[in-house]
């Protein structure tokens, strides 16, 4: 029963406005605004079939679906007639031109997203693919693509054949969550899990212009989690999202999921439980709590464990149907910013379907750690009316965005010490399906938030995809 009384007390925290510090006060600015500026059509018919609730179009825990670097944007996606293709348009233009890359999907698996990196050290897009615990395909295209959009042409032969490991090293046979992050050194990292829901670990490959290395395992899958139910004694870390900020630290907030349902109060739920942080100022050699403490290091013995102390920022039992893989952002001091969701206590303390659960009572909530280095929790007050990911993104304000399942945007003010969270977008238009993706990269560059949604089809009746372009605060 302790436990319990840990979680209700997070819970009655989670609704109410909290106090803030004098650490948290900053000057005003303007307070958080969108303005629609455009839409684009990527494609008329793009596939579509429902899988583990969402689409391989749009998958919240793509990283990335779309990109911009040196003016132009970068999309990616499956056509009608299962074509992997890249889409590339000048920052503002209204027309894509895209290329296939040469692979076709294998099976309706809405794991199977197509994730896009960068590596600057040499200028090349590199793509990994359709993958959900067995092999992956990988694409790199010519050293230099991506520095001179304008003097290279756009066509399939700025590609490389599709691979089945990174230019021959391979990684593991139980891939999934391929996800590319930029280093601040200009090389290229591929953050993946190698085994399989319940039972897998994190792990970080690099790219230096050159050739890839692969630098290891950084999560443990091992020990024992012990619930008021049950026991388990295996597990994967799944991640909200890794991230740099402008400092160059590497952050990462994440959930557990344990194999043994044993641990749940009811069958239907899911075992998800727990948000926990982790950073790394060595490039993701080693990593560390927030209190500073080293808990993993990647490639080593000692990695990130369930049992570690020190991990946990908000505590979650596995009965409230806590959705894994969210998303993150950091904001312009470096602090970690993060939007998880569950059904709250107050709608009872046990979920029996997980789905039906989070459609009806899911809320999301926005967890942050401020000046002080407090962490503080605030929900966001709209019903999910959906299990699906909401992402998350601030601007140069620091002004807090909630894209919402369907497109729906919710923003909070820094000023306010994100508690006075209101609607923005109205996307009843759209009749999105549900996840969206976001150029998390453009609303530097740019200010411009741009999302990419698909429309709701029915079956597997293909759809239109297109990406939504909005102003923030000049």
């Amino acid at each position: 029963m302790k436990r319990r009384t840990v979680l209700g007390a997070a819970l009655a925290g989670a609704v109410v406005t909290p106090a803030l510090g004098a650490a948290t006060a900053r000057a005003a600015g303007p307070g958080p605004s969108v303005s629609q500026t455009g839409t684009t059509l990527l494609d008329s018919q793009a596939i579509y079939f429902v899988s583990y609730d969402g689409l391989v179009n749009n998958n919240a825990f793509q990283k990335n679906g779309l990109l911009t670097y040196k003016g132009h944007q970068y999309a990616v996606w499956y056509t009608a007639d299962r074509n992997a293709v890249v889409g590339r348009r000048a920052v503002g233009s209204g027309t894509w031109s895209t290329v296939k890359v040469g692979h076709t999907l294998r099976y309706n698996d809405s794991h199977n997203v197509i994730s896009m990196g960068v590596s600057k050290v040499d200028g090349r897009l590199h793509l990994n693919m359709d993958s959900h615990s067995d092999g992956f395909t990988y694409v790199k295209s010519v050293a230099g693509l991506m520095d001179d959009p304008a003097g290279l042409s756009w066509t399939t032969s700025r590609f490389g054949a599709p691979q089945s490991t990174l230019d021959g090293l391979a990684l593991t046979s139980q891939f999934t969550y391929p996800q590319f992050l930029s280093t601040p050194d200009g090389k290229l990292q591929l953050s993946y899990r190698a085994g399989i829901s319940g039972n897998g670990r994190n792990a970080l490959a690099e790219y230096d212009g050159t050739s890839w290395t692969n630098l290891g395992e950084w999560s443990s899958s091992t020990g024992t989690y012990t619930s008021e139910h049950g026991s388990s004694t295996a597990r994967n870390m799944y991640l909200h999202g890794i991230d740099y900020d402008r400092n160059g630290r590497l952050h990462s907030f994440f959930t557990w999921r344990e194999q043994n349902g044993a641990v749940m109060c009811n069958g239907g739920g899911i075992t998800n439980h727990d948000t926990g942080y982790v950073y790394s100022d060595d490039r993701g050699r080693t990593w560390r709590t927030n209190a500073g403490t080293v808990v993993g290091t990647t490639g080593g013995s000692d990695k990130v464990a369930v049992t570690d102390s020190g991990l946990v920022v908000d505590p979650l039992n596995p009965d409230h149907s806590l959705m894994n893989q969210e998303s993150q952002f950091t904001d312009s001091a470096g602090r970690p910013h993060a939007i998880i969701s569950y059904v709250p206590g107050r709608f009872g303390q046990c979920t029996t379907n997980y789905v039906a659960d989070r459609t009806a009572n899911g809320r999301a909530f926005h967890v942050r750690r401020n000046a002080s280095g407090t962490w503080q929790k605030t929900e966001i007050p709209v019903a999910l009316g959906s299990s699906q990911r909401t992402k998350l993104a601030l601007d140069k304000y620091d002004n807090a965005y909630a894209i919402l399942p369907f497109g729906r945007i919710w923003g909070a003010s820094a000023a306010s010490g994100y508690t006075d969270w209101k609607s923005l977008f109205d996307p009843s238009g759209l009749n999105a399906f549900g996840e969206v993706v976001i150029d998390e990269t453009r609303i530097a560059q740019d200010n411009v938030l741009s999302v990419m949604y698909q429309v709701k089809s029915s079956g597997t009746t293909p759809s239109a995809l297109r990406v939504i372009d909005f102003a923030l605060p000049a």
